[in-house]
């Protein structure tokens, strides 16, 4: 039950009963950290929430992983965004974006001068102010939807993970940025893909009409 894995279309099951993705976020307080293995944007105050299976949980923070963690079909990527999200019973839920070179995503460069700002420290808090979590887009309303774990220590299980279907892009230079300013000596912050053990992957799709 570990993450992350590879999405492959061999294994994946569409079922259109998991519904559109509801994100209810708005502007809050925001702060990044240079933890050292990533760097953390943590909002401070109320965020907003997602709701999957009539659950609500409340977004709480969003870090950076460089290549991705996830893959598909067997394809990593070279930056993945987790939006790390928390029941009121602390059940934990993760959103998860991948992207690949190309166009600058407007969101990173947004927080780019925070980004250097933090690039010499460990465990330093830089205040961003204001962030909106809308501001990180999806470009896809199709997902993927398994049961994992979190991808550094403790790896703690019973994860509900939604990878979005469509890759977005970053730049050469905001890759860079993220991956210079963490201090953990490698080229990488990205955990080995894990076994599938016979763990159903889900997938939901727009209908035609909709798409």
């Amino acid at each position: 039950m570990q993450s992350p894995i590879d999405l492959p279309d061999a294994k994946v099951q569409v079922d259109p009963s998991l519904g559109k993705l509801h994100r209810h976020y708005k502007p809050s307080n925001a702060t990044l950290i240079n933890r050292g293995h990533d760097i953390m944007l943590r909002w401070v105050d109320d965020a907003g929430y997602i709701r999957i299976n009539g659950t609500l949980y409340q977004l709480k923070q969003c870090h950076w992983h460089s290549p991705t963690e996830h893959a598909i079909n067997g394809k990593r990527y070279d930056l993945e965004a987790h939006l790390v999200h928390q029941s009121s019973d602390g059940k934990i839920a993760v959103i998860g974006i991948l992207y690949k070179i190309g166009r600058p995503d407007p969101f990173l460069s947004m927080l780019e001068h925070y980004i250097e700002a933090l690039a010499d420290t460990l465990e330093e808090e830089e205040v961003v102010g204001f962030v909106d979590p809308n501001q990180i887009k999806f470009g896809s309303k199709g997902y993927y939807r398994y049961i994992g774990s979190l991808t550094t220590p403790a790896c703690t299980e019973d994860v509900l993970w939604t990878i979005v279907d469509k890759v977005g892009t970053v730049s050469r230079h905001q890759v860079k940025l993220i991956r210079n300013a963490v201090h953990d000596g490698s080229k990488m912050n990205a955990r080995p893909l894990q076994p599938i053990n016979n763990r159903p992957i889900l997938l939901y799709t727009l209908p035609v009409d909709e798409d």
